[in-house]
Order: structure tokens, then sequence, then C-alpha cells
């Protein structure tokens, strides 16, 4: 993970309609940046579902939404879709921000080891500094964490 305090590392990454995206497109925003395991397990329905759910509440704070994980381009599509999701879902096959970002790690579940994306979300203010990091992050109470957060 990331020190608050720190520039939030560039990146440029295909959205659910792949257009490309960079972090640069949103200078002069907060950027409230999430990244989840895979589309349409339950946590990260639950998650995704719940930062749709406060999106209005991002938006009139000036915050933008955006949700990160391996998933294609065509898989985020049908994810958003499906649950009605107003932000954007950003396509990271070859890791390349989920590496920038730390948040690829060793996992452990049921005695298995494995590498995969731990729940991680990011503030990132106006100037591209991070202001806000936590890993580990609850589906059904990040949202709420992070407008605590904004709200001051």
């Amino acid at each position: 993970m990331l020190d608050i305090g720190t520039q939030a590392p560039a990146f440029t990454l295909p959205d659910q309609d792949g257009t490309p995206v960079s972090l640069s497109d949103f200078a002069g925003k907060k950027v409230v940046l999430y990244f989840y395991p895979k589309d349409n397990t339950p946590g990260c329905t639950r998650q995704a579902c719940a930062f749709a759910g406060a999106w209005q509440a991002f938006a009139d704070l000036g915050a933008v939404v955006i949700g990160v994980s391996r998933d294609s381009a065509a898989s985020h599509r049908k994810f958003a879709h499906k649950h009605a999701l107003p932000f954007l879902l950003l396509s990271d096959p070859e890791l390349t921000a989920i590496q920038a970002y730390g948040v690829w790690q060793e996992k452990k579940l049921y005695g298995k080891v494995s590498m995969g994306v731990v729940r991680t979300t990011y503030v990132i203010d106006e100037a591209g500094i991070i202001q806000w990091a936590k890993e580990k992050v609850k589906p059904d109470t990040n949202p709420q964490e992070v407008l605590k957060f904004l709200k001051g």
C-alpha cells in the first residue's frame, strides 16, 4: 500500500467501453480509487452497489469514483449494466495500476496461498496526492468511510 502524502502513480487503462482513461484526466478533482478482486462476486458486488448508492453524495463533494480490477472491459460493461453502476470501472489485466498501487499481494484462503488483489481504497486530491488509504476494506461500509473522510 502506498503512503499518505505521496504522489499517486499515473496510469492509463481502458474503461468498461474500452475508452482509455488516465488519472491525469481528473486533475483538479478528488478521486476515490478503489481496487477490488473480481466482477460479480458477492463482496465485490456489494462494494460496487454501495458506491453506486452513495454516488450522488460523492458527486456533491466533487469526487469521482473509479473501480479497478483485472477483469476485461467486456466483463466490466456487463457488471456495470447489471447493477446500474454510475461510475467508471477500469480494466487492468496486465496489473499496471494494481502493482503500482501495491494491491497485488499474497493472500491466504483456507490454508491456500495465492497472489491476488487486496481490496484497497485510495482518496487522491486535486493535485494527485494520496490523502487517505486503507487496505482490506469492508465492502459494505467502505463508501461511508470514504465519505466521512471527505466531509472532514
